[in-house]
């Protein structure tokens, strides 16, 4: 099966394409700093700016098809909603929603002709519970788990798949950013943000390697749920979230990680 990952350069796309690799398929990792893929061991090796249409149109053509597509590239700049520059939001938007949008458009309409293949988004908790001083990170992935469930129905239907992965919020790899030092007002609330982590899965912080598996398996079988959680954290947050009204859930959170702000 040929396999196209996004953000391959590090984190979870670096340890996907490699256990994609192992398993067998033909990969072609991507990543903006082709330097980057060097230690990689797979079938190609792309440069590829998925906020770049260009950059994606010159890899669709040289392709041709895929029969996977792994939409791992992502960033994140941290910070109070009031304070996050217009430039960063924008940037977030363009690689983390407006970038897999452009790769399904690229290697979707292929797959459905052939009746064939699987997409498989790389989403996070994020995408389903906000989080304080992400919510712009957060409302991206909340874009793409939108245009993930629309996309499951219309292809459903010319045998092809969509799968969303939905690893913890810990999961290492992703590039963060963080803008100018935010207003002093918010020191505390960040303070108390940089142990939550760390309490959601107690001290255990799950590395790219299970991710990875995730969705390779998601690749190599067809059966499973749309939306596949990765990790003890990712497990209890949104166990909690489709159990519980919005008061309760922020008083569990809370309670969880000891959260007074």
């Amino acid at each position: 099966m040929r396999v196209l990952v996004t953000g391959a350069g590090a984190g979870v796309g670096k340890a996907t394409s490699a256990l994609l690799a192992a398993r067998g398929h033909e990969v072609i990792a991507t990543a903006r700093d082709l330097g980057t893929l060097d230690d990689l061991d797979v079938a190609g090796r792309l440069h590829l700016d998925v906020t770049d249409a260009m950059s994606i149109g010159a890899v669709r053509r040289e392709l041709g098809w895929v029969d996977a597509l792994v939409n791992n590239a992502a960033i994140s700049f941290d910070g109070p909603i009031e304070h996050v520059p217009m430039e960063h939001v924008e940037q977030m938007f363009e690689t983390n929603v407006f970038g897999p949008v452009r790769m399904i458009q690229a290697f979707v309409p292929g797959m459905r002709e052939r009746h064939s293949g699987v997409v498989v988004n790389v989403s996070s908790v994020a995408g389903r519970v906000a989080r304080p001083l992400d919510g712009y990170y957060s409302a991206t992935k909340h874009a793409l788990e939108a245009i993930s469930e629309a996309l499951h129905v219309e292809l459903a239907h010319f045998g092809v798949r969509v799968v969303i992965v939905e690893p913890g919020f810990i999961a290492p790899g992703m590039k963060v950013y963080g803008p100018a030092p935010a207003p002093a007002a918010y020191d505390e609330l960040e303070s108390q943000l940089a142990q939550v982590a760390s309490k959601m899965q107690g001290g255990a912080r799950p590395g790219p390697d299970v991710v990875a598996k995730v969705i390779a398996d998601a690749i190599d079988n067809d059966d499973g749920p749309l939306r596949r959680r990765v990790g003890d954290d990712a497990n209890l947050i949104l166990s909690a979230r489709s159990t519980l009204g919005d008061a309760e859930f922020e008083t569990a959170m809370r309670e969880v990680a000891g959260l007074t702000w």
